[in-house]
């Protein structure tokens, strides 16, 4: 017997496969930082892609969100036909305490200071 394979399914790391250099990597380009901004700004439901407006490209855009998915920084799940993503605050905050406050923190200071908040 064969069973279907759901094709909408998304790879996800474990809480347990989340590295450090991955987050920070994820972290670095401004793009997904800003997603990552918005996200915790927005509160802990589900964003589809087209909420984040965004200076790039539809193909650039799933290329940054698969980045911050594969990375364990966001988590994205299927709702009928819509993608939602949700920052996995939870597990970053509990593998690396402080980090995601203290980027973000950071962003803000130098959305303000560059005019781009």
């Amino acid at each position: 017997m064969t069973t279907a394979t759901n094709t909408r399914a998304l790879a996800h790391p474990a809480r347990e496969e989340i590295r450090l250099e991955g987050v920070l990597h994820a972290l670095s380009d401004a793009v997904r930082l800003r997603i990552v901004r918005e996200m915790a700004r927005g509160g802990s439901g589900g964003f589809s892609c087209s909420y984040f407006d965004l200076p790039v490209t539809k193909s650039t855009t799933t290329h940054h969100f698969r980045v911050l998915r594969e990375s364990g920084v966001i988590r994205q799940t299927y709702q009928g036909t819509a993608k939602l993503s949700s920052l996995r605050r939870d597990d970053l905050d509990a593998l690396f305490p402080g980090l995601l406050d203290a980027v973000l923190t950071a962003a803000d200071s130098q959305a303000v200071r560059l005019g781009d908040s």
